[in-house]
């Protein structure tokens, strides 16, 4: 257990939150009003300053957007993310059950309050939310649903759910970083190292971004259950090099 909190520590940014389209992209188009087209373009303008941790022009942009359209579900939907982000949990919560009133099969809005109850120790309520998000058969990135699902169904303590829920994702999404790494995170936890190392690697391979501390720690432990000396050596020498004061150096040089 002591493993599994570590991990989940390590995955705690890993989930996917996607206000990005603005909430489109999981509903057929129509034609829409000149209100509707306002509301949209200023929701779509909110999701990108979110992105960009711009959190207060994000809120003004989702206020236009209202004032042009007192009831477009995407404007909820992206403010509940901002006030997310910003530990504004209650109105979060108000703002993507609003949302999902609205529109109540918008994929993004159901996988957006989903990581928000999981993040917020509601594991097992957002599992239904990733579920009825994948429902919809129009909704464009389903591997972000199933990734989520995994992330909190290992973080509840269902590991063969999360097994379940990862390898889909990968079958939705082949190679995705953030499942790879979730299984090999996952495996280890299960004491099959040879699997998690295979997924590392296979991680590894297809993460465009450097190793991080978190990640360094992991290939260490791997190969050292595995007795690989020379390849902890070196995963272990690239954690005292880039990170010399993280947390999981520490670890390292203590354990050793």
């Amino acid at each position: 257990m002591k493993g599994l909190s570590f991990f989940l520590l390590a995955l705690s940014m890993a989930g996917c939150a996607a206000p990005s389209n603005g909430g489109y992209g999981s509903t057929p188009q129509h034609t829409i009003s000149q209100q509707e087209a306002s509301a949209k373009i200023h929701t779509e303008l909110a999701a990108q300053y979110y992105d960009r941790g711009q959190f207060g022009v994000a809120l003004e942009e989702v206020s236009l957007a209202l004032q042009s359209k007192s009831d477009y579900a995407p404007a909820y939907n992206v403010r509940g993310l901002v006030r997310m982000a910003l530990y504004e949990d209650q109105q979060a919560n108000e703002d993507f059950q609003h949302s999902l009133r609205l529109d109540s099969i918008d994929s993004e809005a159901h996988n957006n309050y989903g990581w928000f109850l999981c993040k917020r120790g509601k594991e097992l309520d957002s599992i239904k939310h990733f579920m009825a998000a994948l429902k919809n058969p129009l909704y464009s990135t389903p591997g972000k649903a199933y990734l989520n699902a995994g992330l909190c169904s290992l973080k509840a303590g269902n590991v063969n759910d999360a097994e379940e829920f990862l390898q889909k994702a990968l079958t939705a999404q082949p190679n995705m970083p953030e499942a790879l790494l979730g299984l090999a995170n996952l495996y280890f936890t299960k004491a099959d190292y040879a699997s998690a190392k295979s997924y590392f690697l296979i991680f590894k391979r297809n993460n465009p971004s450097p190793l991080t501390a978190e990640n360094l720690w992991l290939a260490i432990r791997i190969e050292r259950k595995l007795g690989d000396r020379t390849t902890e050596n070196g995963y272990a020498i690239q954690l005292r090099k880039n990170f010399p004061d993280a947390r999981e150096t520490q670890l390292m040089l203590y354990r050793q």
